[in-house]
């Protein structure tokens, strides 16, 4: 045998391994789910997060014929979550469900995982809008008011927010920079707290989901003064958008979905988001999303990527000229 004809022998031989093995890894991933499917939550049961996955879970189990579980790992900033599933094979047996702080939190603090290239982006489960609602006694009953209130008393203005470094305290700051105002934040280790000492005048302003405080508005505890979005919402028709309000470029939700580790074979990635998205247009799904203040959010895996990359992004931006830090 020439030298010619061994290395063509070779070569044969290691695209026939090479053809195995993708045939063995394509078969495999189209038998997917085979086993039940583990959900890591880096929060506590009862957060969102975790109801979340619940509420849609046996649906996903008549879906997929396969059990769901939910692993709870919270701590750690949502590190300690986060690196289970970065170190998980990428099969589609581990998923993540999250929450929009998994891009905040990078700009922060060191993280030991990459938010964006280590994690695959699958499905969107549901969205909140923020509402800006202030202390019954201040004397501002619209957007423009308010903000005029607060130029004129830069840094005297306390907002609440839910913990230094979380979504309501990026959220506030962001809404002051593109207000070209100044308040000083006052943080809580809750909504709850956050609302009672907002509604006793120990703060004035506070970013809440609407659905959170939909009593306390009825009941004229607090006043509602806009809300993100593109249209106003129908439990507060009188409510304004705040670009109906008069300002542009602020528009933010709060976003829960679904990740896993880099690698999942992109036919089980399409499987599980249209799935998911069947599950959320279910009427009944629906119906107790809204009972918890969210609603269903719907998007591709690459819509989802893409609404991750544009948040790291300008929220980063946001943490920076607000000098926001946290500590591991």
């Amino acid at each position: 045998m020439t030298h010619s004809q061994n290395f063509i022998t070779r070569r044969h031989l290691v695209l026939a391994v090479l053809a195995t093995g993708s045939a063995s890894a394509l078969a495999q991933s189209s038998a997917w789910p085979a086993k039940p499917i583990r959900f890591i939550t880096p929060y506590p049961p009862g957060s969102t997060p975790d109801t979340l996955i619940r509420l849609i879970g046996p649906k996903l189990t008549e879906a997929l014929g396969q059990p769901i579980v939910v692993d709870n790992r919270p701590g750690g900033n949502t590190i300690i979550g986060g690196e289970a599933v970065v170190r998980a094979a990428p099969d589609g047996y581990t998923l993540m469900s999250t929450v929009m702080s998994h891009v905040l939190t990078p700009s922060l603090m060191q993280m030991p995982y990459d938010a964006i290239k280590d994690f695959q982006a699958i499905a969107t489960l549901s969205a909140a809008e923020q509402m800006l609602v202030v202390h019954s006694g201040l004397p501002a009953n619209n957007l423009q008011e308010f903000i005029a209130y607060a130029k004129a008393r830069p840094g005297q203005i306390n907002y609440a927010s839910v913990g230094t470094g979380g979504a309501t305290h990026i959220i506030a700051e962001m809404f002051s920079q593109t207000a070209g105002i100044s308040m000083k934040q006052i943080p809580y280790k809750g909504s709850v707290p956050a609302l009672t000492d907002l509604m006793g005048g120990q703060v004035q302003v506070f970013f809440a989901i609407p659905s959170s405080v939909v009593g306390h508005i009825q009941g004229g505890r607090v006043k509602p003064i806009a809300v993100s979005g593109t249209k106003r919402l129908a439990a507060f028709p009188q409510v304004p958008t705040f670009s109906e309000a008069g300002l542009t470029g602020f528009d933010v939700k709060t976003w829960f979905g679904v990740m896993g580790p880099t690698g999942i074979p992109r036919d089980v990635i399409d499987k599980l988001s249209t799935t998911i998205n069947r599950i959320l247009a279910q009427p009944d799904i629906r119906e107790k999303m809204a009972s918890q203040g969210v609603e269903p959010f719907l998007t591709s895996p690459d819509e989802f990527s893409a609404l991750m990359r544009t948040d790291m992004a300008r929220f980063a931006a946001v943490i920076k000229q607000a000098n926001i830090k946290m500590e591991n």
